[in-house]
């Protein structure tokens, strides 16, 4: 098995990554969608982060309402730490169980946003970030994601600087240009680095 680490700022064009490593054969464990899964109605992981944060988080159906949670947690760094604190070892018991169910000889990339933020980089046998600059990466969240500049702005401002990815990354693949270049980009380090 060889276990990448697959990281990026958000906006950068992760996402668009992993869905091209899954079609070529990879098996993708998403981090941001266990993290929905662990706090999903009716799991501990809800009533946790209701316990901590109140009500005010929950939507009138009774999930979870993301986009008020965030606006908690991206504007208070304590805020986000006593998130984290709840859902962080739900999300990595879920992706160790995914990870052991892999057949051997399977690249296994694991998707994960915080990569350098926790420092799990050593955990992986390669480093991928996907980059974009700043200004790039503010517009797609405007645009694509509904949030206003100022949201924008706080979410690319709580991660990780681009130099600190770049520090820990065997492989930067730049998403500056097109989606094509990108897929073309990862279809190059899927024949070099990772095919069998």
């Amino acid at each position: 098995m060889t276990r990448i680490g697959l990281t990026g700022g958000i906006g950068a064009g992760k996402s668009t990554v992993a869905r091209e490593l899954a079609r070529l054969g990879a098996l993708v464990v998403d981090a941001d969608a266990i993290a929905r899964e662990v706090v999903a109605p009716g799991t501990p992981g809800l009533a946790a982060v209701v316990a901590e944060f109140g009500d005010s988080v929950l939507a009138p159906d009774g999930a979870l309402d993301r986009a008020a949670l965030g606006r908690v947690v991206f504007a208070d760094p304590a805020a986000r730490a006593r998130l984290e604190a709840i859902t962080h070892p739900l999300i990595g018991a879920e992706s160790a169980r995914r990870t052991a169910a892999a057949p051997p000889g399977t690249v296994v990339v694991h998707d994960v946003p915080l990569i350098v933020e926790r420092g799990l980089a050593a955990q992986y046998d390669l480093v991928v970030v996907v980059g974009a600059d700043e200004e790039v990466r503010i517009d797609r969240l405007v645009r694509d994601r509904g949030m206003t500049r100022e949201e924008a702005l706080a979410r690319v401002r709580a991660q990780a600087t681009d130099a600190q990815r770049r520090a820990v990354a065997d492989v930067w693949l730049d998403n500056s240009g097109t989606r094509e270049e990108l897929l073309e980009r990862v279809r190059e380090l899927w024949r070099e680095r990772l095919a069998r």
